[in-house]
């Protein structure tokens, strides 16, 4: 055989064989991940009875403090409304006023209840059609030694709201004994 030929052969071998290991080292441009995310996470050891009773009744505190609030129902009088007929305690109270006319000019008195016939101031809130003539406006019942509200019988009730200088027709509400979860120890006793 000629010499070119044998060499000419070889070469071709060659590049074969480095073409072979090039391609074996060659790296892809997509990667395998195990997907953990839709894998359970399970402890080594078995669950111990005292572990799996705390774990049950953390389970039935959480089903019995399971909270969604009442839908808005938004009770109107005039230009003023109110989001709901009944709160629990810790629930803000939502106040809407729009369309003022220029010439209106009072006060928004929340009425708590003293007992089924009388009632006392618990806040005020002024408004002026001609400076401003819609707002909104939210307010939490709160506890307060200095203020005398003492404990959550001064809230729980039912509750109005009048609308000084105006001639529009009061608002009702009802706070219940019950309270938002979370914000029980705002509600302890104060006095």
């Amino acid at each position: 055989m000629n010499k070119g030929i044998i060499i000419g052969i070889i070469a071709v071998i060659g590049v074969l064989v480095v073409l072979g290991v090039v391609l074996s080292f060659e790296k892809s441009d997509t990667m395998e991940v195990e997907d953990v995310l839709n894998k359970e996470i399970t402890p080594e050891e078995e669950t111990t009875p005292e572990i799996q009773d705390k774990l049950d009744e953390i389970e039935k505190i959480n089903l019995e403090n399971e909270y969604s609030p009442k839908p808005r129902e938004w009770i109107t009088s005039g230009p003023f409304q109110i989001d709901r007929s009944e709160y629990l305690l810790g629930e803000k109270i939502f106040v809407l006023i729009g369309g003022l006319n220029y010439d209106e000019k009072g006060q928004i008195v929340f009425l708590r209840p003293l007992n089924s016939t009388h009632y006392s101031v618990y806040w005020t809130i002024p408004f002026d059609g001609a400076k401003k003539p819609a707002f909104n406006y939210y307010l939490q019942p709160q506890l307060s030694k200095s203020n005398g509200y003492c404990t959550v019988d001064d809230f729980i009730g039912d509750w109005r709201v009048v609308f000084r200088g105006t001639d529009y027709p009061n608002l009702e509400f009802k706070i219940t004994k019950d309270i938002l979860p979370g914000e029980e120890s705002n509600y302890q006793s104060v006095c």
